[in-house]
């Protein structure tokens, strides 16, 4: 007998069954982007980001049976792979799985083989994340991250990641295999990205090559980031299995990878040997100095590229003392060419002898990095050479000052001929009887001419334009990071060195010491956020690295700033005058183009205020160390009232603050 259902009762049943069905579909979707404790995730499951940006799952690459954990692109359909965990360790079939165990570590196992992916021994109430910006992270109920695979990269950067001074990505071996290659990615200094080929130098960028990375606003020295912006699409920097450093983005309408490249010169090999590449130019390919076109056809058209360059006059290459030897042509604001080899040198003046000496070295470059950048004292110079074909230089425009000098090797004869325009760009240097200072080139070339034109009018012209290229080789300024702050102390010890001769009545001219702006912006790390020491009414103040260790406090007049020249020069002259252990010294300044800079030494102690309101700090401060702080401030000021004759006596002081005594 069949009976017969109401269909209320079957209406009821069949709401409840919807009902159940997406009350477990609800639950489902808020828990697939976390692997729990105990949980584990097969080679036929993945977990998804919270906005489905991005997966964790298993894989095999290409025609491998092997299986490899790795997060992905959701979306995309090929070439997705951005991160592998167990690239050196794959895993032979598809029993493998993902598991977070009680101690909350991350383990891949399949019974005969384990993997620890995560340690961190947490113990209980840990779980596994992977955020939508990629990162896989093994976190706890206050969200402490304890452990993350944006720290172990493998061959590709995406938005978000931070780039520190240890950071290495390494290539895949091959385009079906994950294992570590035969290049890797490392960023060598705060600006500086190195590509290794083995232990060799491959190729050396700045960091703004592609124009996505950029120094941080809130981590420390030295790092980089990728900021985030969700409206750019899907895009990622990846090292190839070839070397090349790729920046690219998916298109949803053909459904594949395009190269982004930041500019004419980011394609690999553009203009041959022995050329640059210019990014501002009608024409971006030509011929380094001292070389000429291959193909004079393919250069007066006005092709893009070329088949490169060669040298107009053969290099002498001879150690004979009675020859001239090969000079060094400056080329200053560019990107280093590929394939440098490190020599170990102490001084610029050794890397440039090793690349001189030796026939088949054809330039040369330098740099320093920092040994230890949370106590960066003791700067190391990294000494570079080439030999055989320069390829990929490139010239950036004359205001970037990212850009990084370098020594090309050509003929005394090319260098002689070297046109007025060449020499207003760049500048020279030779090497004469081991002799390596481009003045003793400028002297070489004032011997010659005075020897061909012997007559007094024409030894008269040349005085007279000697003595204009020196006046006007002053005006550039000079280099901040040769500075020796050291030497520069030659009145610490006189506590009022300005009186020292009572009664004479004359008042000498301060000579203070104009510094250039390429400088100042060298040894701030191009004024990073990460240098800065604070900001005041003149504008903000940042922290300088010379080339021997010394730090130096740099003052940037703001361009909202009201203050102008005249402030400006009333205190470089005050406090140039003004020598007392209790004030700070002027070391002197940076008047360039807009550029309106003050340069001081740099106060380690920091400022009063640092110890005063920090409830740790203040403890170091008994009675009598405060004793001593007040001592020195009414010196100071007793001498600035008192005993300056550069001080108006009618000075009022309003207002001290604390942070303003070091």
């Amino acid at each position: 007998m069949i009976s017969r259902i109401s269909p209320l009762i079957v209406f009821l049943l069949l709401l409840f069954c919807i009902r159940f069905q997406s009350t477990n579909t609800t639950t489902n979707d808020t828990v697939t982007n976390t692997i729990q404790p105990g949980h584990s995730l097969s080679t036929s499951e993945t977990i998804v980001s919270t906005n489905g940006i991005f997966e964790l799952g298993f894989f095999t690459p290409g025609n491998s049976t092997k299986y490899y954990l790795g997060i992905r692109f959701k979306k995309v359909s090929t070439q997705n792979v951005v991160w592998v965990a167990n690239r050196e360790y794959p895993f032979p079939n598809s029993s493998a799985a993902l598991c977070l165990n009680s101690d909350g570590n991350l383990v891949i196992s399949d019974g005969r083989m384990t993997y620890m992916m995560a340690n961190t021994s947490a113990g209980n109430g840990t779980y596994a994340m992977l955020l939508d910006t990629g990162n896989l992270i093994v976190t706890n109920k206050v969200l402490e991250v304890l452990w993350q695979s944006f720290d172990y990269p493998t061959d590709t950067i995406i938005p978000g990641m931070k780039l520190e001074l240890d950071f290495v990505a390494t290539s895949w071996k091959s385009t079906e295999d994950p294992a570590p290659g035969l290049f890797s990615l490392q960023l060598s200094s705060s600006d500086q990205l190195t590509i290794w080929e083995g232990s060799k130098v491959y190729r050396i960028s700045s960091i703004y090559t592609f124009g996505v990375l950029s120094h941080s606003d809130w981590y420390g020295y030295g790092t980089i980031t990728w900021p985030i912006n969700y409206t750019s699409g899907i895009s990622k920097m990846v090292l190839d299995v070839y070397g090349q450093l790729k920046l690219q983005s998916w298109s949803e309408d053909d459904q594949r990878w395009h190269s982004l490249q930041s500019s004419r010169c980011g394609n690999y090999d553009l203009c041959g040997a022995f050329s640059v590449c210019n990014e501002t130019a009608e024409v971006p390919c030509g011929c380094l100095t001292g070389f000429k076109p291959v193909s004079a056809d393919a250069w007066s058209n006005g092709n893009s590229s070329s088949t490169g360059c060669l040298r107009k006059t053969a290099l002498q290459c001879t150690k004979n003392i009675d020859v001239q030897k090969d000079g060094f042509f400056r080329m200053s604001i560019v990107d280093w060419p590929d394939n440098p080899q490190h020599r170990e040198t102490a001084n610029p003046t050794d890397c440039q002898s090793a690349c001189l000496n030796n026939c088949s070295c054809v330039a040369y470059a330098y740099y320093y990095i920092k040994r230890d950048p949370k106590n960066p004292k003791d700067p190391k110079l990294q000494c570079l050479v080439w030999h055989g074909a320069l390829l990929n230089l490139k010239q950036h425009s004359a205001d970037d000052i990212n850009g990084i000098d370098f020594y090309l090797k050509l003929a005394t004869s090319d260098l002689v001929k070297l046109d007025a325009n060449s020499r207003n760009q760049t500048s020279i240097d030779t090497v004469n009887n081991n002799s390596i200072s481009s003045t003793n080139f400028k002297f070489g070339v004032l011997q010659i001419l005075v020897l061909t034109l012997s007559t007094p009018f024409a030894m008269l012209i040349l005085g007279l334009l000697f003595y204009y290229v020196r006046r006007k080789l002053r005006k550039k300024g000079e280099d901040l990071l040769q500075l020796d702050v050291g030497m520069t102390q030659t009145t610490e010890n006189s506590e009022l060195s300005e009186v020292s001769k009572p009664g004479d009545g004359k008042k000498k001219e301060v000579k203070m010491p104009l510094f250039s702006f390429k400088s100042v912006a060298a040894a701030t790390d191009n004024f990073s956020d990460a240098n800065k020491l604070g900001e005041g009414g003149f504008g903000p103040v940042y922290k300088g690295i010379l080339r021997k260790g010394d730090e130096v406090a740099v003052k940037r007049l703001s361009k909202r700033s009201g203050q102008g020249w005249e402030e400006l020069k009333n205190e470089a002259m005050l406090i140039a005058k003004l020598q007392h252990k209790n004030l700070v010294r002027l070391l002197g300044c940076c008047i360039e183009r807009d550029e309106k800079i003050l340069v001081y030494e740099y106060m380690s102690n920091k400022s009063l205020d640092f110890f005063l309101f920090d409830p740790e700090k203040r403890k170091i401060l008994d009675w009598g160390t405060r004793l001593q702080v007040i001592e020195g401030v009414a010196q100071g000021l007793l001498y600035l009232h008192q005993y300056s004759r550069f001080w108006n006596g009618k000075n009022i002081w309003r207002k001290r603050l604390s942070s303003k005594y070091q």
